[in-house]
């Protein structure tokens, strides 16, 4: 497993064809001729069953002579397969620019000799270690998710007025009206507030004030405790607090108070993590949390923070809000707008708590009120609707790159990563990279090269695609456009409505990483003769499902690390996914490091 977030030391190997088996191994139903076969094969590979090696390309330093100097070294220390991996750490060309004919003539050379040498040749499918990108990768090809603007607007009437697009780079998919739920407008800002805290916070009234772009700045170490008194000018009915992070990331544990004749009440406690802004694990990279309450009225609240953690020194809020409006609870989460920020998400970290209580028809959106107004956007943004009587919120949805793309390169080899939802597109990227190398190479060398890698996954979520309206209306049976309001927080026809095309559309999302990308990729390598070899697993916001992800590939590999316990989950992903779709190799990338490379090895030696 490689991050983009941090450069890392590594030592590689590749241990492939190799099963390892314990002292319980004989329980498989081996014979012990069997397995002392496999003990013999092990420790003496054959021909066949031999070990294979990542072979990074550093920062593009390479040369003909090297290229052929290292085959040779590895036909000689037993190597059967290299897979390549245009690695460029420093960002910047080297001695041979990528992707110029030159640097794809050394690339062909590798093959060559390869075939001449004896050792098999496979590719990283893009420029990087991680995942599928490159500058052929344009915006409206990207992995994307959904974004929007809200404009309100009271009828009858016609509108007649410019919709905001909310991205520079944005496709239009759906502007939607409905009739704008009761309550929306009432909150600590439009009631106003005396605050109140201790430490003191310097400008706290700007976490207060509607604007983004203003914070209150917490000094803070791991064990303080802030505390936030908010006086509102008149009792408010508290129906959800949202918290949105300013500048720094961080976490931290909340306790909400409201005082309730005359007594102090503890409301709820819940965790704010927002430790994390890469958008690795998601692309609304400092969405809000929102917290449900249980409708309790009063003109004072306490919110207490400590056990503060991450990025720590000078943290704040870029917005707390208390509202009278209903929400969905920790609707950024559920739409994979914000994912499990470390590497290893906890067995219930994509799991919530079923959100209580009776929430009234008026703070509702009505999925049958949802209006498609889309035919009435011109070319330019602007909105001609003849609305009918009521106020109305007019929400403008559409697509935008989530931002993720592929690294280490050289500038000219990085781009956006390709949508991972598209078969398609998983095409399209092959094309315009292996593709490429295969219209350079003789035929007669063909036959060493074998394998596309795409490694372990680390490129986050997406949660729409082209068209993607229809294929989820053919999957699960009913239009999912009247349930985008849920994109905003609010609840659709009910709570439990609302989840369930979350749920939905996870379960949808997860599908299509697994079979549109992976099974996409496998389907064009196969008809070129190649196959698809991948870590059948990802971190910092995987998306899918690790063994419905690995199954869709010919070839997985785990790791085992020279330090921690990260390796441990990635090892077992690999065996498991390789036992339950039945493939009889499985790979382990041996000795990883973070830091502390060259400090063990398979024997006590000096290496480097």
């Amino acid at each position: 497993m490689k991050t983009n977030l941090k450069l890392f030391n590594y030592t590689f190997f590749f241990i492939a064809g190799l099963l390892l088996f314990s002292s319980c191994a004989k329980q498989s139903g081996l014979s012990e001729s069997e397995f002392l076969n496999i003990q013999t094969n092990f420790k003496t590979p054959a021909e066949n069953n031999t070990i294979w090696c990542y072979w990074y390309w550093i920062n593009d330093d390479i040369s003909k002579e090297g290229i052929t100097k290292d085959l040779e070294a590895m036909k000689k220390a037993g190597i059967g397969t290299a897979y390549i991996g245009n690695i460029n750490p420093a960002g910047i060309d080297g001695k041979v620019p990528m992707l110029s004919e030159d640097w794809w003539s050394h690339m062909v050379h590798a093959v060559t000799e390869g075939k001449r040498i004896g050792v098999d040749i496979g590719i990283f499918n893009c420029p990087g270690w991680s995942q599928s990108g490159g500058p052929w990768v344009k915006s409206e090809m990207a992995m994307r998710y959904l974004t929007f603007s809200e404009t309100r607007f009271e009828g009858p009437g016609i509108t007649g007025m410019n919709l905001i697009q909310p991205n520079n780079e944005f496709q239009d998919v759906r502007v939607l009206a409905f009739p704008t739920p009761a309550k929306e407008s009432v909150n600590l800002k439009t009631v106003g507030t005396d605050l109140k805290s201790t430490p003191q916070i310097k400008n706290i009234e700007s976490s207060f004030d509607g604007d983004l772009k203003t914070f209150g700045e917490i000094k803070v170490e791991k064990e303080s405790i802030v505390s936030i008194e908010i006086k509102t000018k008149k009792p408010i009915t508290a129906r959800q607090i949202s918290l949105i992070p300013a500048q720094t990331p961080f976490k931290c544990e909340c306790a909400l108070y409201a005082k309730i004749d005359g007594a102090e009440k503890l409301v709820h406690e819940f965790s704010f993590d927002r430790s994390n802004f890469s958008v690795n694990v998601g692309p609304i990279v400092k969405g809000e949390l929102a917290i449900a309450l249980p409708d309790i009225k009063t003109d004072e609240f306490k919110l207490v923070l400590q056990n503060f953690g991450g990025n720590l020194n000078s943290v704040g809020f870029a917005e707390i809000n208390i509202s009278e409006a209903a929400v969905l609870e920790n609707f950024v989460e559920k739409q994979l707008g914000k994912m499990f920020p470390t590497p290893l998400p906890f067995w219930n970290s994509y799991l919530w708590k079923n959100q209580e209580g009776n929430i009234e028809k008026e703070m509702l959106v009505d999925a049958g009120e949802v209006i498609d107004i889309s035919d009435k956007l011109d070319e330019n943004g602007k909105l001609i609707w003849d609305a009918p009587a009521g106020n109305w919120t007019i929400m403008r949805i559409g697509m935008t790159p989530t931002g993720t793309k592929n690294s280490p390169s050289a500038p000219q080899g990085q781009g956006y990563e390709i949508d991972k939802m598209s078969s398609d597109l998983a095409r399209f990227h092959f094309e315009n990279f292996v593709g490429e190398f295969l219209k350079r190479i003789p035929e007669e060398s063909k036959p060493a090269f074998k394998y596309v890698i795409a490694d372990s996954y680390e490129m986050g979520s997406q949660n729409w695609t082209d068209g993607y309206e229809t294929k989820f209306t053919e999957k699960y049976g009913y239009d999912p456009v009247k349930y985008l309001p849920v994109l905003s927080g609010r609840i659709v026809g009910s709570v439990e409505e609302s989840n369930r095309f979350l749920w939905d559309l996870r379960r949808s999302v997860a599908d299509d990483v697994a079979h549109e990308y992976v099974g996409g990729l496998r389907k064009v390598s196969n008809e070129n003769n190649l196959k698809l070899w991948l870590e059948n697993y990802g971190h910092w916001g995987f998306p899918s499902e690790f063994m419905m992800y690995g199954g869709q590939s010919d070839l997985v590999g785990g790791e085992f690390w020279n330090e921690g316990t990260l390796g441990n989950i990635e090892c077992k992903a690999a065996s498991s996914a390789a036992h339950a779709y039945g493939k009889p190799i499985t790979s382990a990338e041996a000795f990883t490091a973070s830091g502390k490379a060259y400090t063990s090895s398979g024997k006590t030696q000096k290496t480097g």
